[in-house]
């Protein structure tokens, strides 16, 4: 053999060598997603990045199944979404291309029998547009409180376009890395931990939590961490997040307005607000309207407002007033206003005259 030769056969046995190097890494990288993990029992999450890519689904699974397995395994079936397919066998590949793979997919005996199921979900990369739900005033999710009880409610807005669901709610006390989170007959869901223990119900586009171990007269030390992972009509996948303390989020309700005579108008608490009150103190605004704007959307948005300090809920109006408008807010944090609550004033001394006129 010539020198030529063996230098042209080496050549080609490190393109080779160096080919069958790329097509390994090909093959690992499109065999399984960047990550996956288990959302609830039966509820397979893939995390994706759009490259091609498959996972592995087994029918059967224990030592006892995989005897059966052996026996029928060319007899097991599987559909994807209740449509039969054409992969035959205790295993099924997940084809993976871009969002798309997600599905229901279920084995059956030969007979048609359902042996297991598999709901398999698709997430991709959080740097990615979100598809699900629409961010409103900087965020996916609002999160308020209408006292310090320990009871919150966070709300969002679902896409137009899509059609969504929650698929998962988690809700705990940072740095808690071992809550469990359930959800039985009824929709409601359950976490417990250490330093915490949440029950939260779902209703559309909002959820509504309960921390029961959460003291309202103690310094609230960590935050509480909410995670709402929402689902597509197409299998997508998506997770949503905030961090509080309820001093954060509280927002008081409404309060009422009463008039005590021409010139004195006095409101009181709101009734879902904390007590005592002298513990959880509230601040006030009070406008006062020169009409009495009837049938406008915001009567007292455009009113420059009086502030008040004082535990003292009464206050004296001006002669002109036509109406007032009040709200309130917590007196010790840089939360969040109550709604406007808006009067219109009685004049008694006009009907009196026009009594006296008849």
């Amino acid at each position: 053999m010539t020198e030529s030769s063996l230098s042209v056969e080496g050549t080609d046995k490190m393109k080779w060598f160096a080919f069958s190097i790329i097509c390994a890494v090909l093959q690992i990288s499109y065999q399984n997603p960047r990550k996956h993990w288990t959302l609830l029992p039966n509820i397979l999450v893939l995390e994706v990045d759009g490259t091609l890519g498959e996972q592995n689904l087994l029918c059967m699974e224990s030592p006892q199944e995989l005897i059966v397995s052996a026996n029928q395994s060319q007899e097991i079936f599987w559909k994807k979404n209740g449509i039969e397919q054409a992969q035959r066998g205790n295993s099924y590949r997940v084809q993976l291309e871009e969002s798309l793979g997600g599905g229901n997919y279920t084995c059956h005996s030969e007979d048609g029998s359902l042996l297991n199921h598999t709901i398999v979900l698709i997430k991709e990369d959080e740097s990615k547009r979100r598809k699900i739900l629409v961010k409103t005033d900087e965020d996916y999710l609002k999160c308020t409180a209408q006292n310090y009880n320990g009871e919150f409610h966070c709300s969002w807005t679902w896409h137009s376009s899509r059609s969504g669901r929650v698929a998962f709610v988690s809700a705990h006390r940072l740095p808690d890395l071992n809550t469990k989170c359930s959800v039985d007959t009824s929709g409601e869901w359950t976490c417990s931990s250490g330093h915490g223990n949440f029950s939260c119900t779902v209703n559309d586009n909002r959820i509504s939590c309960l921390d029961k171990q959460h003291c309202p007269y103690a310094e609230e030390s960590k935050q509480i961490c909410v995670t709402v992972f929402v689902l597509s009509q197409h299998f997508l996948l998506e997770k949503y997040f905030k961090r509080f303390y309820l001093s954060d989020i509280v927002k008081p309700d409404k309060v009422e307005i009463a008039q005590v005579n021409t010139t004195v108008i006095q409101w009181s608490y709101p009734s879902s607000w904390s007590s005592p009150y002298s513990y959880f103190p509230l601040t006030f605004q009070i406008a006062q309207l020169k009409n009495g704007c009837e049938g406008c959307d915001s009567p007292c948005s455009n009113y420059e407002a009086l502030t008040v300090h004082s535990t003292d809920t009464q206050f004296k109006v001006k002669h002109r007033a036509k109406a007032v408008c009040v709200r309130a807010k917590d007196a010790f944090s840089f939360s969040q206003w109550s709604d406007w609550s808006h009067k219109r004033l009685r004049n008694h001394r006009k009907k009196r005259n026009k009594h006296k006129n008849k």
